[in-house]
């Protein structure tokens, strides 16, 4: 049976206290031994090959570090190794495409299966915030249509209700700012009162508002891109203080796929739609299928291999309209 929204959240009268948070990457992971207790990890990718990263390397020494500690281990991203975990109950994982955001997948049921926990490892995005809060609410949204607005911003497809629109600007803003990230987490463990919880709503909202520099940077920085055998390619130089996400979307708009260059690393991104797999198309292992980073040494393989990939999407379609089959 489905409890409604405000039957679940009626046994959360009072803010749950806050578990030991850690904020994480999976490229970075910190040594075990350092978190608390009965470990969750949330939207927590396992590391993909590539840009001195690996499974073997980062993410299976942190497994077997927490060992018997770790209670669950959720995440939607795509990667090869999910199968060897497909007989462990404390691993609920999937690909971008059975769940397009994290916080769908921490359930009510999920949380109290697992039983008690001492610190939740979070990414350090909207979409793993979103789940941290989640589970310390016992698997109850923040507010009605949380998820949905998590999934919108993590793909980058439809458009987030005005709570979710302002926490991804201010993170985006402040990407690398734990007290704003603790401070997230707070409103919504508490219900995302804007009213009642002016003073973090004030917080975040003040955060939110340093992105505008960024993304007008992002905006100039995005006239300069170059159409390259169908895809948006830009050399980002020593360029500083502008929006990523912003700048790869900018290219979208010209090309189905954008590329910037940048500290010795190539930054791809496409639709969440398109249909292509860059975790494939680069042996990556694991990943977000429609944005990846590579080694700037591989430039002529990705390009030469988009290139490809673009023309295949091209002539696909042309078959499709002629056979009245697309669109």
């Amino acid at each position: 049976m489905t409890v409604g929204y405000a039957s679940a959240v009626g046994k959360l009268s009072n803010p749950p206290p806050l578990p030991h948070l850690r904020f994480v990457t999976p490229r970075v992971l910190p040594p075990a031994a350092q978190l608390e207790g009965r470990v969750v990890v949330l939207d927590v990718a396992f590391a993909a090959e590539g840009g001195g990263s690996s499974f073997e390397g980062v993410t299976l020494p942190f497994i077997n570090g927490l060992a018997g500690r770790l209670g669950a281990w959720v995440d939607h991203h795509d990667h090869e190794r999910h199968v060897d975990y497909a007989g462990d109950p404390r691993f609920v994982l999937s690909t971008k495409a059975e769940h397009g955001a994290c916080p769908e997948m921490v359930t009510p049921e999920l949380v109290a299966r697992t039983g008690p926990i001492d610190t939740v490892a979070v990414h350090l995005d909207l979409d793993g915030l979103y789940s941290g809060a989640k589970w310390v609410r016992e698997g109850i949204e923040p507010y009605p249509g949380a998820d949905d607005d998590a999934r919108a911003v993590d793909t980058r497809r439809g458009t987030p209700g005005p709570i979710a629109e302002r926490i991804d600007r201010a993170l985006r803003a402040r990407f690398r700012d734990e007290t704003l990230k603790i401070r997230v987490i707070q409103f919504l463990v508490a219900g995302a009162d804007r009213k009642r919880h002016d003073t973090l709503w004030s917080e975040i909202d003040a955060a939110a508002r340093e992105i505008d520099p960024l993304l007008d940077e992002a905006r100039r920085l995005g006239t300069k891109y170059e159409i390259r055998d169908g895809i948006a390619y830009l050399d980002l130089g020593g360029a500083r203080g502008f929006d990523k996400t912003e700048l790869l979307l900018i290219g979208q708009e010209r090309a189905p796929v954008s590329v910037l260059r940048g500290s010795g690393s190539l930054t791809i991104a496409a639709d969440y739609t398109s249909g292509l797999d860059f975790v494939k198309m680069f042996h990556l292992g694991g990943g977000m299928p429609t944005r990846v980073t590579v080694p700037e040494a591989r430039m002529t393989e990705v390009m030469e291999k988009l290139a490809a990939a673009v023309q295949q999407r091209r002539d696909d379609r042309s078959r499709q309209a002629a056979e009245g089959g697309f669109g």
